[in-house]
């Protein structure tokens, strides 16, 4: 009724006015700003957890670890120091950190970005470190090197010193690997087009 009294048939004047295509596009538009506002939000977070949580570590351990010089260190205590050192660097650093946790975190963290969602967002440390929403694989070495990480803590505080220092000061070495590694891989992965290093997410378990 309504259309035969304006002139135009349903047809003729389409499924939305322009006001309403206007208003739905306008909508969509707002949506898709939020989710990328969340995103970014999420990402930064996400990072930025992580990189407090390092750099917090590297604070705690550096005052005793620097405690260890005020005793009389002898050749063996030097030695113990450098092996610990080198060690630490290399397993730590360049093989924990450098080649495994910070391109990972660094891509979870693209992968936030793009794939924005609130829980993610809001645990976006967590999410980053793989803790949710990763892989079965992912998830279980994540819990685990997290629970070897706080067994070795326990057991380190039971060293007396310099010994407890000499071993910090080498954790505080492949901490501070870390620390720059991520920063790397963090703005490789976001000022490239294409970032070399899987994110770990389900959705790679279900496409197998």
């Amino acid at each position: 009724m309504l259309a035969a009294n304006s002139g135009y048939s349903r047809e003729e004047r389409g499924p939305l006015s322009e006001p309403g295509r206007l208003t739905a596009r306008r909508k969509r538009s707002d949506m898709k700003g939020r989710g990328i506002f969340m995103g970014m939000c999420g990402a930064i977070w996400g990072l930025g957890g992580v990189l407090l949580l390092l750099a917090g570590a590297v604070y705690r351990l550096s005052g005793i670890a620097l405690a260890a010089f005020s005793f009389d260190l002898l050749w063996y205590h030097w030695g113990v120091l450098a092996l610990s050192v080198l060690g630490m660097a290399y397993a730590e650093g360049y093989r924990a950190f450098q080649q495994r946790f910070s391109p990972r975190v660094a891509a979870r963290a693209r992968y936030l970005k793009d794939h924005p969602k609130l829980l993610h967002a809001v645990l976006g440390p967590f999410f980053c470190m793989g803790f949710l929403h990763a892989t079965k694989r992912r998830k279980i070495t994540s819990f685990s090197v997290t629970a070897g990480i706080v067994a070795l803590i326990l057991l380190v505080r039971l060293l007396p010193q310099p010994w407890r220092g000499i071993i910090d000061l080498s954790v505080v070495v492949g901490l501070a690997w870390g620390i720059i590694s991520l920063v790397v891989f963090s703005v490789l992965a976001f000022t490239s087009d294409r970032f070399g290093y899987s994110p770990e997410v389900p959705e790679e378990d279900a496409a197998q």
